[in-house]
């Protein structure tokens, strides 16, 4: 009975999310010029102005700081506010996964089998997620989108969060491969226990094994594209091609120190440009991370420490061990309830526990374009880049201040309504309630 009952609610949340937000649709390009006055503006790579302006034009910035505005430019006037960069949120399942209890048909982030190198997530992208409207809203313009499995997962794309199409959405199309570094750890509780093998068997054995499989696949790779001709395609080979001349970056799935450790010594043995995804040891290789140019996505900080001997506020800290020891890192939220929505006070935490505001804002803006390889286009407000902005009253690192008035995506003024507000406001009228 309760089985029904679940089943029955699952279908009604997939109703509501196949009609609600019709409304809601993406905005036309900018046109002339919008000039955002005596504000202060968070440049995002550490530096901030105060009584500036921002000029953009044609979704590209054209001035910052002391501007002249031209005859005929469309005014805001930032007194009082704040003007950021829109947050990016390095990687997730966004638009891949709807709803993750028990309705399979909202969900295309995983395929079957240990090899998906040729699966593109960009593909599968909906850009008619209602949990897009909700991210704008908290100041999240720009994400990653990645495919989930079991050991190499697919190609990752960059997306823009205001699009009618995935053709409409790609910021950077297929700028990665991500693999799960198997753990050479015997399962036990904790957050990373689903990454762990199961009881039976040797651990040890199980895991190189699994990563025999991954070194074999990129050396066989590596043969495919010495070849002058094939006598037939490969789709699964044909797809790393970007790792061996630089256009892509591996994206490593690794938490313990052991699978960060292989993860380098992989990307090292095949000359790949390395990222490490999940990070959560790697304050206790920081210096070596650092020596070996490997940037880090670190998971969400509001979790428990992975380890029964950590410090309890240590995912809290982390940040700030990898700033310190030069470690080029980024912030990420994981969260399956919130949706990534937190993204900004993950940055504010951090920002409690050693990091500056300035140094945390980067984590979620320049430090996440740079490792994303976008850095040309967005990440800081500075002239050239893309406007992707956020006008807002108070902190935006600050839950209890922050409210977003407003947000542009490549200079469009984008929606920031969505489902929420939506339901919000339908029950409000409901109940009468002021």
């Amino acid at each position: 009975m309760q089985k029904k009952y679940l089943s029955i609610f699952a279908l009604a949340l997939l109703g509501l999310t196949a009609s609600a937000q019709d409304n809601v649709y993406p905005a036309a390009p900018q046109k002339g010029v919008t000039v955002i006055t005596h504000t202060t503006v968070h440049v995002g790579n550490g530096t901030t102005l105060t009584d500036a302006s921002v000029a953009f034009e044609n979704g590209k910035i054209i001035g910052v700081g002391n501007v002249v505005v031209p005859a005929g430019a469309t005014v805001i006037d930032g007194t009082g506010k704040q003007v950021y960069p829109g947050l990016i949120l390095p990687t997730s399942d966004l638009g891949l996964r709807e709803i993750s209890a028990g309705v399979r048909g909202s969900n295309d982030y995983a395929e079957i089998g240990e090899n998906n190198a040729n699966i593109r997530s960009i593909v599968a992208y909906n850009t008619d997620s209602k949990i897009i409207g909700v991210l704008r809203e908290n100041g999240i313009l720009l994400a990653g989108v990645a495919p989930q499995g079991e050991l190499i997962e697919g190609q990752a794309s960059v997306v823009q969060l205001d699009a009618w199409n995935y053709e409409d959405a790609a910021y950077k199309m297929d700028n990665g491969l991500y693999i799960n570094m198997p753990s050479l750890m015997p399962r036990r509780g904790g957050r990373m226990a689903f990454m762990r093998p199961g009881p039976g068997g040797d651990p040890v054995k199980t895991a190189m094994d699994k990563i025999e499989t991954i070194k074999q696949f990129f050396t066989d790779a590596k043969a495919y594209y010495q070849e002058k001709t094939h006598a037939a395609n490969n789709l699964k080979l044909e797809a790393v091609r970007g790792l061996f001349d630089g256009k892509q970056k591996l994206f490593v799935r690794a938490n313990e120190v052991k699978q960060i450790l292989l993860a380098m010594d992989l990307a090292k043995s095949f000359g790949f440009k390395l990222v490490i995804v999940g990070g959560t040891e790697a304050y206790q290789i920081a210096d070596l991370l650092a020596e070996n140019n490997v940037p880090v996505i670190l998971d969400r900080q509001h979790a428990l420490p992975s380890m029964e001997d950590d410090d309890v506020d240590q995912p809290y800290k982390t940040p700030a061990a990898l700033q310190k020891a030069g470690v080029l890192f980024c912030l990420n939220d994981t969260h399956d309830q919130s949706r990534f929505r937190n993204l900004a006070f993950n940055a504010g935490t951090a920002a409690t526990y050693g990091l500056t505001k300035e140094q945390a804002l980067s984590a979620v803006t320049l430090n996440a374009a740079k490792i994303l390889g976008i850095e040309d286009k967005t990440g800081t407000i500075e002239s050239g880049k893309d406007a992707n902005l956020l006008i807002v009253n108070g902190d935006l690192l600050d839950m209890k201040s922050s409210v977003i008035g407003q947000a542009f995506i490549q200079g469009r003024n984008v929606s920031l309504d969505n489902k929420g507000k939506q339901l919000y406001e339908r029950y409000k009228h409901k109940y009468q309630l002021k």
